[in-house]
């Protein structure tokens, strides 16, 4: 999910620049001393932040050949002369901007973390202002997620195939260069040499959702060069496509659930139980079907985009009351607040979309994890994805469908990460996650030799700076600190 909050100000007034680099730092792979050596220029682009862009190689294996850019924001730390060091985030996805979740530090970080540390965020590769995949334009990403994604028949079905064979010709006609290399493992080499660049020999790394399985794969790749790492909202990377999808199905499930017995506790609009809450939200479902709502007087708010309406705002609790008041409007037949929740979903704006994630997180998720082979395969596994979950199943079982015509092969498998020999690395989990369910978090937590879980019990995806200051204080303290739970702990 992309960063919530978008306002940059953080009320410092502080330099505008933030030294000479120090240099390289830790050990450099051979053949790509370059790129760890360069001095990127760092110049001013918002209050207390910088902004450069970096040179990083498109084939690691081939670090003589053609060069990317990686587009990287800098948040200044307050206290300069106490300063610990560089922390880089990110915010997950794949494809959601690391700049913009930078830009938004004063929001998505604690006081604490922003005296002491330079903060950076980048998009990482085939990200935004990065050196980015593109596939389709707008009306064609328009159509595509408006596409029916749980088909009831052959047409249906039919169409949902082109829409995937669409978005994957797209990809390899405009970025088939690229696409080979924006792969996880690429993007935590990347974060090596941007560690390497700010003259840091250890990595501190705070990522959420996806940006856990890109710090886990850094920690496998580089274990000796772990320092001090938070992964948040985890991914279990031993767990298949198929796995996965079923189990964030049944995670949006448990979400929903809450909402409903949430909703129904208060003076709901929607009814006086949570099954009635339920059976409303279904029904609005359902008739979308056949009857798409009104939108924005251009465009319809079909099935699908009802589904991503609803699943938006269950990723953080403050939305509730959004969900409930659009669910209200749509079965009184006004779709405008439903299609305004898919379109912050799916980052479209008044004229487009903002940045690039709705095709790079297909490029990314193609690469790293082996999907659906063929049609023929969707259809075998519907059962199974309908009894996880008969509301959102489908929707995530045909929303990968595209990986049956990719045009690259994956290069990597699901396999439990031990990263043998980093320092502690904190894994934080929320009980009814969404999007990355608990169990992921339990899962990553065990598989890292030397990880430690956190939990918080709760709602929404994630666990940090949500309110609960059990979980933001365990975070700090071994940010700031070093200093690790020596046994799991609940928050």
């Amino acid at each position: 999910m992309a960063s919530r909050a978008q306002d940059a100000g953080d009320g410092t007034t502080g330099g505008t620049g933030s030294g000479p680099s120090k240099g390289p730092a830790g050990p450099i792979p051979a053949g790509l001393e370059r790129f760890y050596q360069q001095k990127p220029d760092w110049e001013r682009c918002g209050r207390n932040q910088e902004c450069a862009t970096i040179t990083v190689p498109l084939d690691y294996s081939k670090p003589t050949g053609q060069t990317i850019e990686l587009r990287a924001r800098k948040v200044l730390a307050r206290d300069r002369t106490g300063r610990i060091g560089t922390l880089f985030i990110n915010p997950g996805g794949p494809g959601a901007s690391g700049q913009e979740y930078a830009a938004s530090a004063g929001f998505v970080l604690g006081a604490p973390l922003l005296r002491k540390f330079d903060v950076i965020g980048w998009d990482p590769r085939g990200v935004a202002d990065s050196t980015p995949v593109r596939c389709l334009d707008t009306a064609q990403l328009d159509k595509l997620i408006a596409t029916d994604g749980s088909p009831d028949n052959e047409a249906e079905i039919t169409e949902v195939d082109n829409q995937a064979k669409t978005l994957a010709a797209g990809c390899e006609q405009r970025s088939g260069e690229l696409l080979p290399h924006v792969s996880t493992k690429d993007a935590a080499r990347d974060i090596d040499v941007l560690r390497g660049i700010v003259g840091d020999s250890e990595l501190y790394y705070l990522g959420m959702s996806y940006g856990t399985y890109l710090g886990a794969t850094y920690a496998e790749l580089f274990p000796k060069n772990v320092g001090r790492m938070v992964l948040d909202g985890a991914v279990d990377p031993s767990e298949s496509a198929k796995a996965g999808y079923l189990g964030q199905a049944k995670g949006f499930d448990t979400a929903l659930n809450a909402f409903a017995a949430d909703c129904a506790q208060r003076s709901c609009k929607l009814g006086d139980t949570k099954e009635e809450v339920l059976a409303k939200i279904d029904k609005l479902i359902s008739d979308s079907d056949a009857n798409p709502l009104p939108g924005d007087g251009q465009r319809q708010v079909t099935q699908a985009l009802v589904v991503l309406g609803v699943l938006y705002p269950l990723y953080l609790k403050d939305f509730w009351p959004r969900l409930e008041d659009a669910v209200v409007d749509g079965l009184a037949g006004n779709g405008a607040r439903l299609l305004a929740l898919a379109d912050a979903f799916t980052d479209r704006e008044r004229n487009g979309y903002s940045g690039n994630m709705n095709e790079a997180i297909v490029a990314v998720n193609c690469l790293d994890r082996p999907d659906l082979t063929s049609v023929a395969q969707a259809k075998s596994e519907e059962a199974e994805f309908k009894a996880a979950s008969p509301r959102f199943g489908p929707y995530l079982l045909w929303g990968s469908l595209a990986c049956a015509h990719w045009p690259v092969k994956p290069e990597n498998k699901p396999h439990a990460i031990k990263a043998a020999g980093a320092k502690p690395i904190m894994v934080v989990g929320t009980t009814r996650d969404p999007a990355t369910p608990y169990a992921g978090a339990v899962a990553l937590a065990h598989q890292l030799e030397s990880g430690v879980l956190v939990t918080r019990d709760g709602d929404g995806h994630t666990g940090y700076k949500e309110g609960n200051a059990c979980v933001d204080g365990a975070v700090e303290t071994y940010l700031l600190q070093g200093i690790a739970p020596t046994a799991d702990i609940k928050c």
